[in-house]
């Protein structure tokens, strides 16, 4: 090696080919290493892997085909794929199908309450995408119909544990004065009426407006016909609005004059009811076809106590239907005046049903009554056509809502209505969507049966997620998000499904419509 030359360098050095000189060129690559020996270079060539043309068109029409299916598909190919897909099935399916869930980020940590031993910990990082579902838990069937069936459920055992015991409810109860009853809105015009004629008149005649005072016709229950005003313009919508607004206070004051009755019934002073009896009920709220509430309630009439104490003796049931009949007519609640309406009196209508509910059967049935509340209480406002299920923020909300006219009419005088200063505390435009009524579907008395939370703690027990005595549980969740992916819906439906299915052959098994060999 000459002096001047330079030393050889350790690191391979790649040979560049021209381009053309070789069709591989691109993806070959070619090195000389130094030999150990001291000998010449030795060549190496290393390939690095590519796609066959066949491997490329198979790629290319795999991609084509996922393109053309639906984005819930696509969506749902991409999860069955993720490592943790069968995490993420456990968790829809704990939801029971959850149209949709609440997505939570935290951890729970159960301690021994003494020694402050750490017995068991959960946290979400594990999990897919680092959260955990849980039911969204509404009641309304046509926003989440799996959440409406299980809260349907519990409104049955609440119910009916009002009335037959149970659930550490006394069974005595089912011997004492108890009512279904039923309280409707009074009239505000002539509507279309199912059944026969609809409202014939022999003499004909028509209203100030020149519209005809009756129908003739028959309407059948689910015409579009049933429930409008005969005439739009002699309909009182104010006081529609405005007796919605006051139902839940109307409701109120029932109560109380019914035990006034029952105390001046029996020459008792009424401040000291309370230390013989005491009155106790669950009510659920429906609207009629004419968009107007009425009230369905099971009042029940117990000893001072509540549940664990006797009705006394002069509490017959005879007594009880008397007081609810004559408090129906006497009750009245007057609101504000506004000089674009008055000052209206509002009551219950004329149509008051009280049945009386015997231990002997003889009589609507308790398991009837008890699934009557329950299917009314998941309806909402869009389902029974009265309304909408969100709230709407602007008047122009109202024009586009998919509603009858008779029903956009009401809405429109709530937004009205509630830009009055006199109005102002009923909140009139933030309930405009459920007409002006403000109440809960389902309420009910302190000591009429058990709870919703009891209920489902009793649930969480049964599945084994109650908590282990005599320890200290430390959570810490924050909400993340909520809904579906298009694939992880799709899942959620057919998971509902199935469990509709399982429940409907449990059913029929319970009721003899399955043999086994």
């Amino acid at each position: 090696m000459s002096a001047g030359a330079p030393e050889p360098s350790a690191e391979p050095r790649p040979i560049r080919h021209t381009q053309g000189s070789d069709p591989h060129a691109s993806r070959r690559t070619t090195t000389q290493p130094t030999c150990r020996r001291g000998g010449p270079p030795r060549k190496a060539t290393t390939i690095t892997p590519e796609f066959t043309p066949a491997d490329r068109r198979a790629a290319l029409d795999r991609a084509a085909r996922l393109r053309q299916l639906p984005e819930a598909d696509r969506d749902a190919i991409r999860l069955a794929q993720d490592p943790k897909f069968s995490r993420l099935l456990e968790q829809i399916t704990a939801t029971g199908g959850c149209s949709h869930p609440i997505h939570l980020s935290g951890s729970t940590t159960t301690l021994d309450g003494t020694t402050g031993e750490i017995l068991r910990q959960y946290d979400t990082g594990h999990e897919p995408g680092e959260r955990l579902l849980v039911r969204c838990r509404n009641r309304r069937a046509t926003v989440c119909a799996p959440c409406s069936r299980l809260h349907a459920g519990d409104t049955f055992h609440l119910v009916r544990t009002g009335l037959l015991g149970g659930k550490n409810i006394p069974e005595t109860i089912r011997y004492r004065p108890r009512l279904f009853v039923t309280l409707t809105a009074p009239s505000f015009g002539a509507v279309h009426r199912p059944g026969e004629l609809c409202r014939p008149r022999r003499d004909g005649g028509r209203c100030e407006h020149g519209r005809p005072l009756g129908c003739g016709a028959v309407h059948f229950p689910d015409a579009a016909d049933v429930g409008q005003p005969l005439c739009p313009d002699c309909y009182d919508y104010p006081a529609h609005v405005l007796w919605h607004a006051h139902a839940s206070k109307l409701w109120d004051r029932f109560v109380i004059d019914v035990r006034r009755r029952l105390a001046s019934s029996v020459g008792l002073v009424q401040s000291q009811f309370a230390r013989h009896a005491r009155l106790s009920f669950a009510r659920v709220a429906e609207y009629q076809k004419r968009a107007a509430v009425h009230v369905h309630a099971v009042v029940r009439l117990d000893g001072p106590a509540g549940l664990d104490d006797e009705t006394p003796a002069w509490g017959t049931a005879e007594v009880l239907t008397n007081a609810v009949h004559a408090s129906a007519q006497r009750v009245l609640v007057r609101t504000p005046y506004s000089p674009a309406v008055g000052e209206l009196a509002l009551r219950w209508g004329v149509q008051v049903d009280a049945r009386l509910l015997r231990a002997d059967g003889d009589g609507p049935d308790d398991d009837a009554v008890a699934s009557y509340v329950a299917k009314y209480v998941t309806k909402g406002a869009s389902e029974t056509g009265a309304g909408v299920d969100h709230p709407l923020s602007t008047c122009a909300d109202i024009e586009s809502a998919l509603v009858s006219a008779h029903v956009r009419t009401l809405m429109r005088t709530c937004w009205r209505l509630g830009g009055l200063p006199e109005y102002e505390s009923l909140r009139l435009r933030a309930w405009t969507h459920a007409l002006g009524y403000r109440g809960h579907i389902l309420t009910k008395s302190r000591a009429y049966s058990t709870t919703y939370a009891a209920l489902r703690a009793e649930r969480a027990q049964h599945m084994g997620h109650a908590d282990i005595p005599d320890t200290v549980t430390e959570r810490s969740w924050r909400y993340v998000g909520s809904g579906h992916t298009p694939g992880s819906a799709l899942i959620a439906v057919g998971i509902a499904e199935e469990h509709v299915l399982n429940r409907e052959m449990v059913r029929e098994s319970r009721n003899g419509g399955w043999a086994y060999d």
